[in-house]
């Protein structure tokens, strides 16, 4: 499949022809990517070696101090960096990144930690526990297709606060299973609230960043807004996955999730500081 879609791309053709007065900030692609790998391996180590994981964090966030180091000596030198600092002194957009995050990082990490203890604890099998998820996908859909309807009667802020509010309620109902030994189908109502949340305010995010930026910026404002919501997916799996195969707690399962849910409520915090919907963001939304 992999080998279809490069073979496929090599057809598309660019509706504009590249600049060769722009080029491509190798150095800061790598220093990035490199940072954020440090960052993230580093707390997959927790469980292995907590000096490991100091050494790896502190070393990736050195990485990334020098990536923010580079981008400013490129900007002072007149260069185009990979990433502008400028795209951070917008408050709004900030916060609607923050959004993002964790909103990505409750899914991917509700989403581990769920079919990690579906299969270890209860031995469901991968297609079993797949079908269990039908109700986070389902979720999903339907406040997805209602999200243009959904924006034009209501506040993006409204939106994303409510989809917090929705999501940490299915952590929540997550959370009382466990203990004692419930069906499996238990898990599906608390699923589904996190699918009808993350849903909810997944559009109105991004609404919220992208049109925190004028038109001109908004290629450089999506390259963003995209990577801060993969290195949430990433960070939900790492955070959350490392509390449940530590074995911190008798009760690992119980605080992956409470954990998950504080998150939740800081990305809940976050969307309280948004201000009202502007006419460029119902522009956007619609």
């Amino acid at each position: 499949m992999i080998a279809l879609i490069i073979l496929l791309s090599r057809r598309i053709k660019d509706p504009l022809p590249p600049d060769p007065m722009r080029h491509f900030d190798t150095a800061g692609a790598v220093l990035s990517a490199v940072g954020l790998i440090l960052v993230v391996t580093g707390i997959l180590a927790a469980d292995d070696n907590i000096w490991l994981m100091l050494g790896l964090i502190v070393l990736g966030a050195l990485v990334l101090w020098w990536f923010f180091r580079s981008v400013r000596a490129k900007e002072r030198a007149g260069e185009e960096p990979l990433l502008s600092t400028s795209l951070f002194r917008n408050r709004t957009s900030n916060l609607g990144l923050v959004t993002q995050n964790i909103q990505w990082l409750l899914l991917m990490g509700t989403s581990f930690v769920v079919a990690a203890y579906l299969q270890v604890v209860r031995g469901y099998d991968a297609v079993q526990t797949g079908v269990i998820f039908t109700a986070a996908t389902l979720g999903l859909l339907v406040t997805s297709l209602a999200a243009a309807g959904l924006a034009k009667r209501h506040a993006q802020r409204t939106l994303v606060m409510t989809g917090f509010a929705v999501a940490i309620a299915g952590v929540g109902v997550l959370l009382t299973l466990v203990s004692g030994s419930p069906s499996a189908w238990a898990f599906a109502p608390g699923l589904l609230l996190i699918g009808l949340g993350i849903g909810a305010m997944l559009t109105p995010s991004v609404n919220i960043v992208q049109s925190s930026f004028p038109e001109e910026r908004q290629g450089e404002i999506s390259g963003l807004s995209r990577s801060i919501s993969n290195l949430g997916s990433s960070l939900g799996t790492a955070v959350a996955g490392t509390i449940l195969v530590a074995g911190l707690t008798a009760h690992a399962y119980g605080a992956a999730m409470i954990t998950l849910a504080v998150l939740g409520l800081i990305g809940f915090a976050a969307a309280a500081f948004l201000p009202g919907s502007s006419r460029r963001q119902k522009s956007a939304a619609g």
